[in-house]
């Protein structure tokens, strides 16, 4: 019985994957990408442009902020994944500069 029903299971599975994949469009290097799936270079270097500016801080109080943060070793590995800044915030709150 437990035979029976993995199998029918599987059989469920091949066909809800193979009718997805029948369905996909197939992308070609001359076919154009989807909307909002790509961005434009210089789109994205102007995106990138911004969120660098936005960092007010300056070199020395970003290097105690990083002190603070390596003491506890949760905000250092969220440090080093998602920046100084996100972790810090997120472990001990609004920066005070």
């Amino acid at each position: 019985m437990k035979t029976l029903v993995l199998l029918v299971l599987c059989s469920l599975a091949v066909i809800c994957l193979a009718s997805d994949a029948a369905s996909a469009p197939q992308l070609t290097n001359d076919a154009p990408a989807q909307d909002g799936m790509f961005v434009d270079k210089n789109q994205a270097t102007e995106v990138v442009r911004q969120k660098r500016a936005t960092s007010s801080l300056s070199l020395t109080q970003l290097e105690s902020l990083k002190e603070i943060c390596e003491a506890n070793l949760s905000c250092e590995h969220m440090m080093d994944t998602h920046g100084i800044i996100a972790a810090y915030t997120a472990y001990y709150g609004p920066i005070n500069y």
